[in-house]
């Protein structure tokens, strides 16, 4: 199984009940533990991509693997399997954390799972420490700061040991510590990162790699860099680099 890419995508073509056609024949392959940004204008259909990852759109046209499994959203074991292996950290903690405390957030997809007792308990404190949130185990998630509740919501994700991290602008509403503190833990994962931002500082820092979906269909691929460089492939997909950042 591991010379499989974590992911593939082949041909995704998706409309939606209203007529709305969201994307066009989508080609894509990330191999394993290869950091990659998603990027492209609003409406671009990112977020329609990311969610046939774990089947919560069903494939209309196309086909969609994770780690060589094929996403199959009418087969229930199927998807079982693909969504502990696709873990979608969404942009508002808050949409992932529901527990009385942050322990047990972490644990309730493994436990979901099956995973009981001391087993559980290594899983929770595992994901915890790879955050830097060992601490706040026993703390109410709504005490923490929006920084720590987004780490913890990645601690959920880690617990259930993905394939693929898939972060939705994993730096927005962070002030700058928060955002280095965050971008530190990403770095040091050891799991393939699918990361859709608008924040190409961001992107550049974390992503050697990135793609640009516009328009329902892939215009770009290429190093992070080279994208980066290309004002004109920018400006055509509404991306902007802020005032004052240069590439080094």
């Amino acid at each position: 199984m591991s010379n499989h890419p974590s992911l593939l995508i082949n041909n995704l073509a998706f409309a939606y009940p209203d007529g709305n056609q969201a994307l066009y024949g989508v080609n894509l392959r990330v191999e394993k533990g290869e950091r990659v940004a998603l990027l492209g204008p609003n409406g671009a259909g990112k977020t329609t991509l990311v969610l046939h990852m774990n089947g919560i759109h069903q494939t209309m046209q196309g086909e969609v693997f994770i780690a060589g499994e094929k996403v199959d959203s009418k087969n229930k074991d199927s998807i079982r399997n693909i969504r502990s292996k696709v873990g979608i950290v969404f942009q508002d903690p808050d949409d992932q954390l529901f527990m009385p405390t942050v322990g047990e957030d972490v644990a309730f997809g493994p436990y979901n799972m099956g995973v009981r007792g001391d087993e559980l308990e290594a899983v929770v404190d595992y994901a915890l420490k790879l955050v830097g949130m060992s601490e706040f185990k026993d703390r109410p998630p709504h005490h923490l700061s929006f920084g720590q509740r987004r780490r913890v919501a990645v601690a959920t994700v880690l617990a259930m040991k993905p394939e693929i991290l898939v972060m939705d602008e994993p730096s927005s509403n962070l002030d700058p510590a928060s955002r280095r503190e965050l971008a530190d833990i990403l770095r040091s994962l050891d799991v393939t990162i699918v990361m859709v931002t608008h924040d190409l500082p961001y992107a550049h820092e974390l992503c050697e790699r990135a793609v640009i979906l516009s328009g329902g269909i892939i215009v770009a691929d290429d190093r992070t860099e080279s994208i980066l460089k290309n004002e004109k492939l920018l400006g055509a997909h509404r991306l902007e680099l802020p005032v004052g950042f240069t590439l080094s």
